[in-house]
């Protein structure tokens, strides 16, 4: 039995508090388990140099974690420089969120997506961006209300969820101890309707074969199905 007597197909508590910052356009706290992470969304009134004059928007991540978010304390990386690990992550995130978005209906526009994790258990690149998509869509929703849009570019819901293999068998959600001992892992990007967005899958102590690989991606759907069905609730759309 995993820890809090959880089965293997379940999540970890899964708590989200909207609007958790007063000055950001959208924002949300969203914990699963002991993993914690603040996303707020950003307006900017313009696009990257790359995009003027072509009538469409962007979205944009930025991620980090707090010096004691994990068990040790880590240097804060504007001190040090940000590390090839976030890069990836913040590249992660933007590349996600954008895949939910008509980009073309939001205009002229950037959205800042931060992510800032207060308390590390596994599952923080995850995390990031389901919690970012309710971010992200709070601040649409700003955006509607104040008539800088005249609809919701939302194409699709999009949710994150981490499996992995560990002693033969597959785990939904893995905290950081069972991450750290799993013998492949797996994150997977989803949209509502069940297409993948990104699916990033190592095998850390031997290699998977195709039937693992679709067991373990139909644990992360149902996974994910779940989490878009809590961020529906409560955006109330």
């Amino acid at each position: 039995m995993r820890k809090g007597q959880r089965s293997n197909n379940k999540l970890r508590k899964l708590k989200i508090e909207l609007d958790y910052l007063n000055y950001a356009e959208g924002s949300c706290l969203i914990e699963l388990g002991n993993t914690k992470v603040v996303c707020s969304a950003s307006v900017d009134e313009k696009v990257p140099p790359f995009l003027q004059g072509k009538g469409r928007g962007w979205i944009t991540a930025e991620y980090g974690m707090l010096p004691r978010a994990c068990q040790t304390r880590t240097m804060r990386e504007a001190s040090r420089g940000r590390s090839g690990r976030t890069f990836e992550i913040q590249r992660l995130i933007g590349r996600s969120l954008r895949a939910g978005v008509d980009l073309r209906e939001l205009g002229e526009r950037t959205i800042w997506i931060d992510c800032d994790v207060l308390q590390a258990d596994g599952g923080t690149r995850t995390a990031s961006i389901s919690g970012g998509w309710i971010a992200l869509v709070s601040c649409l929703q700003f955006l509607y209300r104040k008539n800088f849009l005249t609809e919701l570019p939302i194409r699709n819901f999009i949710g994150a969820i981490s499996v992995g293999i560990i002693n033969k068998e597959m785990l939904l959600d893995l905290n950081y101890q069972e991450d750290a001992n799993a013998e492949v892992d797996m994150n997977v990007v989803m949209t509502e309707a069940g297409k993948f967005i990104e699916i990033q899958g190592t095998a850390e102590k031997g290699a998977f074969d195709k039937k693992q690989s679709d067991e373990l991606l139909s644990l992360a759907q149902q996974g994910i199905e779940e989490i878009i069905t809590e961020q529906r609730k409560i955006l109330q759309i």
